[in-house]
């Protein structure tokens, strides 16, 4: 009997960041934060109002706020950035690289309301490069945690994780389906929370929910398809992916990201080197994103259970047509 996930009270990814990272700092002493006039907006709050020696409002100047973070990692604190992914990425990408990644400092960055569920904020706001684009500095570590406990559980790993962290979450509400203590949860390791012989889908982030309720509606047809949470894009667990990769054909990867670069990307090249398979990439599809309700939007760029279900039938008939041609 597979396991049934159920939602045991949908709460925002960014107050499992809130939670954890008060928690860390009531363990460790060395723990700063640091926000951009976004303190609430990223749940920052509480760690400011139970310490707020250690907090530093660096007010709208992301950039700066990098380098202030790179330079307390120097002299030994343990910081938290905390602001919305596009600024992250986009306005401290230099510093990012040049202050953090070069010399790795243990520097974490806290970025919240990515990907298209951020909603009505729009294009200019919605972030779907910022893990191809964090994936690609040396020495970053990469998470993108599926709920709000999990998001929680990531930022304690992250803050006992040597050396540069990026954490993506978000804004809206969304299922919470994972315990809230999960000794299976490991940076740099997947997790397998379907099983399945007929197919695999790697999923990450909010999409795991989407992916969880596809597999149980393909197991109405006769169809059992696992399910593998991909919550750490880097470091690679390669043996992990490796072994699923042997294990099945039928690969599907669903990702609130732009299909370039993000999870798609890593698996098929993992997939590449090791055990070439056909691969379906449920992915925004190389556009930006627009103003609306997150449910809308991920109706129109085709995110939703629907479309995870339809990737695995292709990548099934995919299989089928091949097999049949040998």
């Amino acid at each position: 009997m597979r396991p049934r996930y159920v939602d045991t009270g949908a709460r925002d990814t960014r107050s499992g960041f809130g939670a954890g990272l008060l928690e860390a700092a009531q363990k460790d002493e060395r723990i700063v934060a640091l926000a951009a006039d976004l303190m609430s907006s990223v749940k920052m709050d509480a760690f400011a109002q139970r310490f707020p020696e250690r907090f530093f409002q660096c007010g709208v100047a992301e950039a700066n706020m990098i380098g202030v973070a790179a330079g307390l990692a120097t002299v030994g604190f343990i910081p938290f950035v905390g602001t919305f992914a596009n600024f992250a990425v986009g306005r401290g990408y230099d510093q990012i690289r040049q202050s953090v990644c070069y010399s790795g400092k243990n520097v974490k960055i806290a970025a919240s309301h990515a990907g298209l569920t951020l909603g009505e904020d729009g294009a200019t706001h919605q972030m779907l490069e910022d893990l191809g684009m964090m994936r690609g500095l040396p020495g970053m570590t990469v998470l993108s945690p599926c709920d709000y406990n999990q998001t929680r559980l990531a930022t304690l790993a992250a803050a006992q994780w040597l050396g540069p962290v990026y954490i993506r979450f978000g804004r809206p509400v969304v299922p919470n389906f994972t315990p809230v203590e999960d000794p299976s949860f490991a940076i740099g390791k997947i997790q397998t929370l379907l099983d399945g012989e007929d197919g695999v889908i790697f999923a990450t982030g909010h999409m795991v929910w989407h992916a969880l309720q596809a597999s149980y509606e393909l197991e109405k047809e006769g169809l059992l398809i696992a399910v593998v949470n991909v919550h750490t894009l880097k470091p690679v667990d390669e043996a992990g992916i490796r072994e699923w990769l042997a294990r099945t054909p039928v690969v599907v990867t669903v990702e609130e990201h732009q299909v370039y670069n993000g999870l798609g990307d890593l698996i098929a090249s993992v997939a590449a080197r090791f055990c070439p398979r056909f691969i379906e990439k449920v992915a925004v599809q190389d556009t930006f994103g627009e103003s609306g309700k997150p449910h809308e939007l991920l109706e129109k760029y085709g995110l939703t259970t629907p479309n995870i279900i339809a990737a695995v039938k292709r990548a099934l008939q995919k299989v089928h047509d091949f097999s049949w041609r040998r």
